[in-house]
């Protein structure tokens, strides 16, 4: 695991922070590149632009979060929490968001190819723009129920 600081970018690569409060942290341009997040909360984290490529997400708290720009390419986000998330530009192929809450996120220009979206909940959801190509949203709840 290399952990250090380069003025402002954090590198995390192949850290272990399973069940780590990082609430409100400052993560702009972090390397967590493999990463273990299990169960972490990030509510209101700033991850814009950080490299969460095959990092591990499930069950983690990421209300709020600022993911704008952020690459979790392979990321495992299964039962994530995402609610009111900022998504936009963000790069989601072939990532896990199975049963994930995604309500009122923004996904605007995120790139969800070959994303696994079974069962998430994406109630308001923005997704203008979003590339679903081969996304699986089988079981996904895409509209308010009554």
């Amino acid at each position: 695991m290399k952990i250090y600081n380069r003025s402002w970018e954090v590198i995390l690569e192949i850290a272990t922070l399973k069940n780590a409060n990082l609430r409100n942290a400052d993560l702009r341009n972090a390397d967590l590149e493999n990463a273990d997040l299990r169960g972490a909360i990030l509510s209101n984290a700033d991850l814009r632009n950080a490299n969460l490529i095959n990092a591990n997400l499930e069950n983690a708290l990421l209300r709020g979060t600022d993911l704008r720009g952020a690459d979790l390419e392979n990321a495992n986000l299964r039962n994530a929490i995402l609610i009111n998330a900022d998504l936009r530009g963000a790069y989601f192929e072939n990532a896990d968001l199975r049963d994930a809450n995604l309500r009122n996120a923004y996904f605007e220009s995120a790139n969800l190819i070959n994303a696994n979206l079974r069962g998430a909940i994406l109630i308001n959801a923005d997704l203008t723009n979003a590339n679903l190509e081969n996304a699986d949203l089988i079981n996904a709840d895409l509209f308010t129920k009554d």
